[in-house]
């Protein structure tokens, strides 16, 4: 069956609302990993993963780091205006070109209290910043269908974008948190290997990782990479179409370098530390085979379209060795170090994997795309697995368990 006739209504489980982690426990890797190999299921502590790993396997990781999007201005009477920053205008060549940004830019935001926000109204904040008082501002552009395009300006104009979000902004952790954000979450809510300033929501996955996991990883044998994926808020869009070709994939950017794709090559095992990084992987394999049919593409045309890799690609798959190679040497020939462009996979029962061999991930949302690319890589075995989570103390979504995937 292909994806798009997947129903959404086959994808669910009753998650009880006291197994929702709504904090972190005190240590990151506390938290209970859950096993899933070959259909064998097992509980034990995170830092176990280091003996359920097969031999020699490489594990991704997405290092990506989480701004602070939520904006808070106070207008002239009082009222408060909420904006989240989403992602930049397309005038922007990617996210960490408007990252670095100094002065103004536009940005595309939800608004809290849009109707309250009269044409021409200029919002501003102060804050200060070493000794100085920045002055933010922030004027309504455009009213789109689905966001706002906002135009932000600031003094001194030397600040780069990334610096003004961690000055005025607030961490965004996600809605069924069911509360604000607190000081604990700027740390928490981050990977210890974030690097990459773009993501609007933590790749939850790493958040158990900690500087000595990663140590033991490497001295048992394990290579560690970094991909980046900026995870952007559609990761919270709920499935509401009945059958999956009425729901539109969110699409997200990634940056992978020559460095990372040449490291692919040597692994057979290969292991992503969250979907982010699957997404990333897998749809960096597919941009390979584009290379190889078409090896005059477009740099915008090896962008991953929702549906492209069942309707088009499968049929068309030249294997691992030949998509990375021809992928490499189309970067070559570009004059590219790094790979940057958007994709809007989605892997979903069907799906064939083409480099990842399991997973590292948290439990997801019934309902949710997550859920369906857990079900792609062990089949209705995901069922099982929750149940069993479930049924052993499991603490579900950001904040919650991990669980280890060998299918």
């Amino acid at each position: 069956m292909h994806p798009k006739h997947i129903s959404i209504a086959d994808y669910t489980y009753h998650l009880p609302e006291d197994r929702i982690a709504r904090y972190p426990l005190p240590n990151r890797d506390d938290s209970q990993l859950f096993v899933y190999q070959q259909g064998l299921l097992i509980r034990e502590k995170f830092p176990a993963i280091v003996q359920h790993l097969p031999a020699h396997a490489m594990l991704v990781f997405n290092n990506s780091r989480v701004v602070e999007a939520r904006l808070l201005f106070q207008k002239a009477s009082g009222g408060i205006i909420e904006l989240f920053a989403l992602e930049p205008h397309e005038q922007y060549a990617d996210i960490t070109t408007a990252m670095n940004c100094t002065g103004n830019i536009e940005y595309k935001c939800l608004v809290g209290g849009a109707s309250k926000w009269k044409a021409g109204m200029l919002l501003q904040k102060e804050v200060q910043h070493e000794g100085e008082t920045v002055l933010i501002t922030a004027a309504m552009q455009e009213r789109r269908s689905d966001c706002f395009i906002i135009h932000f300006s600031w003094t001194p104009a030397s600040l780069a974008f990334a610096q003004i979000l961690h000055l005025m902004g607030e961490m965004p952790i996600p809605p069924y948190l069911q509360r604000k954000a607190e000081a604990s979450d700027l740390e928490r809510y981050q990977t210890v290997y974030a690097s990459q300033d773009g993501s609007v929501a933590a790749p939850t996955a790493g958040l158990h990782f900690t500087p000595a996991i990663q140590e033991a990883l490497v001295k048992a044998g394990h290579p560690l990479q970094y991909v980046t994926l900026h995870v952007g808020a559609g990761t919270f869009k709920p499935v509401k179409a009945d059958s999956m070709q009425d729901h539109e994939m969110h699409a997200e950017f990634i940056d992978v370098d020559t460095d990372t794709i040449e490291a692919l090559l040597q692994q057979d095992s290969i292991i992503p530390v969250g979907t982010t990084s699957m997404r990333t992987l897998e749809s960096v394999y597919w941009m390979g085979v584009k290379t190889y049919h078409q090896p005059e593409i477009s740099l915008q045309a090896l962008e991953m379209q929702q549906w492209e890799v069942y309707d088009t690609w499968l049929q068309q798959n030249p294997g691992k060795e030949a998509a990375l190679n021809s992928l490499l040497a189309w970067m070559r020939r570009q004059g590219l170090q790094r790979l940057i462009l958007r994709t809007q996979i989605i892997i979903a029962p069907g799906y064939a994997f083409q480099l990842c061999r399991g997973l590292v991930t948290n439990f997801h949302q019934p309902n949710s795309t997550l859920l369906l690319l857990v079900a792609a890589l062990i089949g209705e075995d995901w069922k099982r697995l929750y149940e069993f989570a479930l049924g052993h103390e499991g603490r579900f979504l950001s904040y919650g368990d991990s669980s280890l995937l060998l299918p």
